[in-house]
């Protein structure tokens, strides 16, 4: 692992093979595939690159780089099928808006030349905090993971309504994805009334994913990178057919599940 994985890392996923993946997605119904490179490789694109010419054109990626990312590099990158960079700021506990905002001005300025989007792991208070940086920004955000807002809280929860407002404006892209991350009810249905609200202020901006290989610990664990972290059990085609239920129509889900993401992600 020390030969691959970054040495400060946060956690240390499981396996996590491009069989297993395909196979996963052959038992759902799913063609295309966007690898969003995970957070313990750093900045070392190498396995994105790999497993992208591996799975072949049907494959897109979302990499991460550092200010010491070259120009060459990021030109690779997109060759390989990159079309986005990553912001993983909740994982790495990182709630500060001033510094998110730096992070994002400097990962617009490198993706610019190559029209790359920038997807955003972090929570509703950063959103907030980032509100004005967003609508003047010239690249377009996706925001990951429903904003990482909390499904218990209710719809009038701080910061739902500045992210409702960044979906209708165009500018920003929601996953609606990973509902264990932001729910605790067993059948995240408590995420019914999040989902349709979304969907009605864009649903030109809603975007889905399984977020396999569901890298998430259980509640309460404190993540240690010495010890295998097991992924978390989760049955995507159920998490397919409650898209379908929050598009409520075909042209709706289509959009989400196809139009979208083709668009986005340049396939």
């Amino acid at each position: 692992l020390g030969d691959v994985y970054k040495r400060q890392r946060h956690y240390t996923p499981d396996t996590a093979s491009v069989e297993s993946l395909l196979s996963m997605h052959r038992t759902i119904g799913v063609d295309r595939v966007v690898i969003v490179h995970p957070s313990p490789y750093g900045d070392d694109n190498s396995s994105l690159l790999w497993a992208m010419k591996t799975i072949g054109p049907n494959a897109r990626g979302v990499a991460v780089i550092s200010d010491a990312t070259s120009s060459e590099m990021l030109t690779a990158l997109h060759q390989g099928g990159v079309r986005g960079t990553r912001l993983n700021l909740e994982t790495v506990g990182q709630n500060d808006p001033s510094i998110a905002q730096q992070q994002l001005l400097r990962t617009a300025t490198q993706g610019a030349p190559l029209g790359w989007h920038i997807q955003m792991y972090t929570n509703l208070g950063v959103i907030v905090g980032l509100y004005d940086t967003i609508m003047q920004s010239a690249a377009t955000v996706v925001i990951d993971h429903f904003g990482r807002l909390n499904a218990a809280a209710g719809l009038n929860q701080p910061g739902f309504d500045a992210l409702l407002s960044l979906v209708r404006s165009g500018k920003v892209y929601v996953k609606l994805s990973a509902g264990y991350r932001v729910s605790e009810v067993p059948d995240y249905s408590d995420l019914d009334p999040f989902a349709e609200a979304l969907i009605a202020a864009n649903p030109d901006r809603m975007l889905w994913g399984t977020d396999w290989p569901h890298p998430f610990p259980p509640k309460g664990t404190v993540r240690n990178p010495n010890v295998i972290e097991k992924a978390h059990p989760e049955d995507n085609m159920a998490a397919i057919r409650r898209v379908a239920r929050w598009a409520r129509t075909q042209d709706i889900a289509k959009k989400i599940l196809v139009d979208n993401p083709a668009r986005l992600y340049d396939f």
